[in-house]
């Protein structure tokens, strides 16, 4: 099975943690935009905060899934922005908080 690398760009931000990440999914959360290329050579930039405001932050992951089901005929390449600095702050922030527990006798 291929290992699935972040882009060089993201691995590069933070190297010591970006590098050794095997992607399988990127929860949303975790999304600053969605770039689709169609084959005619059309562009889409989705800006997620902003589509989720529009679309309904419920059911996001839905709305997602039926524009690519729409246009899954016409679409070349589909391209995930990671919020880099996001995933930076939840990392930090939930290791700080793993090693500031106590370990539990067994």
């Amino acid at each position: 099975m291929t290992k699935k690398s972040l882009p060089k760009d993201v691995v590069e931000s933070w190297p010591e943690i970006f590098s050794d990440i095997d992607v399988r999914a990127i929860p949303l959360e975790y999304l600053d935009s969605i770039r689709i290329i169609f084959e005619n050579g059309k562009v889409w930039d989705i800006d997620i905060a902003k589509y989720a405001k529009q679309s309904g932050e419920d059911d996001l992951e839905g709305h997602l899934k039926e524009l690519f089901s729409n246009y899954e005929e016409s679409i070349q390449h589909i391209d995930f922005r990671l919020d880099v600095a996001k995933v930076k702050k939840d990392v930090i922030k939930q290791t700080k908080s793993f090693l500031k527990k106590p370990k539990k006798e067994k």
